[in-house]
């Protein structure tokens, strides 16, 4: 019995650490693809908005919301709040999830790249802070 027991609890901490392992490469994955968006968008504490707006706390927030950010009609009006599969959606192909968007990127359409992006982006707060 205490055998078993031993097993098993070795095999959960290996299973734990291979996950967090897992977790980090999607994080590095997912920085790594984020440098496609950083010519437009910002993340972190000093993030601003430039040619985009900031993405601090994206997840949760209704489309067109970032203070002081100019956003067309279409965004403003999308009545989209931002999730997971929104997201993965719209970063596909933006003009088309949102007609009239003025983000002019062609999307991106592996799946696992989208979910490495969202990994990443989703550790950040609305303050720019790791959660």
């Amino acid at each position: 019995m205490k055998a078993i027991v031993v097993k098993f609890i070795a095999g959960a901490a290996l299973a734990t650490l291979s996950a967090s392992g897992a977790f980090a490469q999607d994080l590095a994955a997912g920085e790594k693809s984020f440098g496609k968006c950083r010519p437009c968008h910002q993340v972190g504490e000093t993030a601003k908005n430039i040619v985009g707006p900031k993405l601090n706390g994206l997840f949760g927030r209704k489309s067109g919301s970032v203070e002081g950010f100019n956003y067309t009609d279409a965004n403003k009006n999308s009545g989209i709040t931002w999730d997971e599969a929104v997201f993965a959606e719209y970063i596909k192909d933006p003009k088309k999830k949102i007609p009239g968007t003025k983000m002019v990127f062609a999307g991106i359409a592996n799946e696992e790249e989208i979910k490495n992006l969202t990994a990443f982006l989703k550790q950040y707060d609305d303050k720019g802070g790791k959660k």
